[in-house]
């Protein structure tokens, strides 16, 4: 596994921890992270991901909300909630990176972490955002 696909993890490990139980980021990522060897780049990108993930978490979830018809963000399992808006904040924001590695990597997180299917519901939800990337 990548150091970025490790970030990424973190990250979204994070925002999970700070949705569901109203914790601050920088929180989550100390309780994520606790008692690990955790190399510096890692960390760091996984701590830009997150605070740019919290930051315009707003901005986020109504791009999510406009192509995830029928479905409140409340609604959504809080894993696919939180892949959606890392990926999505990667996408709109992180320019270096690819939008094909980023809805790959998105993707592969949500079979990993949720189901077959929240791979899927990323793919299609990401897929779409991705034409808003200026």
């Amino acid at each position: 596994m990548g150091s970025r696909r490790k970030s990424r993890e973190f990250a979204l490990q994070a925002l999970y921890l700070a949705d569901v139980c109203k914790m601050p980021l920088e929180q989550a990522l100390n309780r994520i992270t606790y008692g690990g060897n955790v190399e510096k780049p890692i960390l760091a990108f996984a701590k830009t991901l997150g605070k740019g993930t919290i930051e315009n978490q707003a901005e986020l979830d109504e791009a999510i909300k406009k192509y995830a018809k029928n479905w409140e963000m409340t609604r959504m399992a809080a894993l696919d909630r939180n892949i959606l808006r890392l990926g999505a904040y990667e996408i709109l924001y992180e320019k270096d990176t690819p939008v094909s590695v980023i809805i790959d990597e998105a993707v592969e997180i949500a079979k990993t972490f949720s189901t077959d299917d929240s791979g899927k519901f990323v793919n299609g939800i990401l897929d779409k955002i991705k034409l808003e990337r200026k």
